[in-house]
């Protein structure tokens, strides 16, 4: 008897995945019931012109997926419709496991080769308008000879509008290449998208670092906590993407040209700077918390300083008022007629004394 397909949640920066239990059945597609609906975008070019349509069917491109002598660029966007996303699987003929991974997200970006395309999984970070962290979503790329399929999650923000004005106003050379070169174009967007979600960290952390030297609270450890735990999640997006391009341009593929493949080390190039980036951050976080610590620490070490004046002040005199707050019957200082004023000007000229001497060690003047 088959097991049952059990799924489970898993909350990832804010939002929440699924995943398979051990044992269950390899291919089976997840759609998340909050998931947009599917559409379908193709963008047809050469170096004469370019078109684009919206698809409503997925075998409306299959007579041009084989044809030379265009470029066709399939961006299909959102992960609602399962049917639809199925039918797309047979018309590109995708293997049950390589639907499974563009559709169950998110999966660790990779690089794999099948005898009719070339597989790219890669992750895409989008800064919030209000400058406090990041969207990341999975973007898959299926390279073809003379087609490139591109599937996101959302379709409301990308990094994409500057290739797609490139391919609409003839910017550039895109036209007048392939489909891997379309590749690689995207590729590019999606590391050089990690620049902008950066310097807004880079913003962030100097800001905590005035907050952290001028006044610390308990909020500014939460944020320093939330600056590191999402840093961590830039990492764990560019470190493995870094090494994907990595093999497509150590690895020679039917699918990659040369010419290419030229172009993807300057792709590497960045992605090494984004990591470096990322790693410098989050050493900086880290010492934040340090530096905070030692903040906190210096500010209780000021206020047990002057608690400690204080208390030194009030000792001599505590210890007066208890010497003639005993219960004896022969005191004679209790029967001078001088005695109460005389006690009052021993204490008045110990505190006068301390004070004098702590102002001399220039104590008080540590605790300004």
């Amino acid at each position: 008897m088959a097991k049952k397909n059990v799924v489970q949640s898993l909350s990832v920066d804010d939002r929440h995945y699924f995943y398979d239990a051990p044992g269950t059945i390899p291919g089976q597609l997840r759609i998340d019931a909050a998931a947009p609906p599917t559409e379908m975008i193709w963008i047809d070019y050469n170096p004469e012109g370019a078109r684009r349509t919206v698809l409503k069917q997925p075998e409306d491109v299959l007579s041009d997926l084989s044809s030379a002598a265009s470029v066709s660029w399939v961006d299909v966007r959102g992960l609602g419709d399962e049917k639809l996303l199925v039918r797309l699987g047979e018309v590109f003929q995708l293997h049950p496991l390589v639907l499974e991974d563009i559709v169950n997200v998110p999966q660790r970006p990779k690089v794999e080769v099948y005898d009719r395309h070339l597989v790219m999984i890669t992750q895409m970070v989008i800064p919030k308008p209000d400058g406090q962290g990041f969207w990341r979503e999975q973007v898959s790329l299926i390279l073809g000879q003379s087609y490139l399929l591109t599937v996101q999650e959302e379709p409301e923000h990308d990094c994409f509008d500057p290739v797609r004005d490139r391919i609409r106003y003839a910017k550039g050379a895109i036209r007048n290449h392939g489909a891997d070169y379309l590749a690689y174009a995207l590729l590019d967007s999606v590391i050089d998208g990690f620049f902008p979600v950066l310097e807004e960290y880079g913003e962030r952390i100097e800001a905590l670092e005035d907050e952290v030297m001028g006044h610390p609270t308990a909020s500014t450890l939460d944020q320093i906590h939330q600056v590191r735990r999402e840093l961590l999640l830039l990492r764990r997006a560019i470190w493995p993407q870094r090494e994907a391009i990595n093999i497509l341009i150590r690895d020679a593929s039917p699918f990659m040209s040369d010419h290419v493949r030229i172009y993807l080390r300057d792709c590497y190039d960045h992605a090494i700077q984004v990591l470096d980036m990322v790693e410098t951050y989050r050493e900086l976080a880290s010492s934040l918390m340090d530096v905070y610590l030692s903040a906190v620490s210096n500010r209780m070490n000021e206020i047990m300083k002057v608690l400690t004046v204080i208390s030194t002040v009030f000792i001599p005199i505590t210890f007066i008022v208890g010497v003639y707050g005993m219960n004896f019957k022969v005191m004679p200082e209790l029967e001078w007629q001088w005695g109460y004023l005389g006690v009052w000007i021993v204490m008045l000229t110990i505190v006068v004394g301390l004070v004098v001497f702590f102002w001399k060690r220039g104590w008080f003047r540590a605790l300004s």
